[in-house]
């Protein structure tokens, strides 16, 4: 791998390094198209902190937002698809 490659990988696992932001990619595949209210709601977690583990998770390339007229939906990316994949692998170990 060369640095550039070492830089992306580490953006990519701190961004899943949370127990808060692997429960809303555990929730997105569960259950596409949320809004941040909606991922509030399922999490229990205050709504400024679902917005910045979202907001991460978004920088990370792990989750996609969809502007939907006021509301703004996310969705796993095929990343973030095989990240949840990994993480369950490594648990089956």
């Amino acid at each position: 791998m060369n640095e550039i490659q070492l830089l992306h990988l580490v953006t990519i696992l701190k961004g899943a390094g949370n127990h808060r932001r692997l429960r809303i990619l555990l929730l997105l595949s569960q259950t596409p198209h949320l809004c941040l209210e909606q991922i509030h709601q399922c999490t229990g977690s205050s709504l400024p902190t679902i917005a910045e583990h979202v907001q991460r998770l978004t920088l990370a390339g792990l989750v996609r937002k969809r502007y939907r007229g006021r509301e703004v939906e996310h969705d796993l990316v095929p990343l973030g698809k095989k990240i949840l994949t990994l993480l369950s692998a490594l648990l089956q170990g």
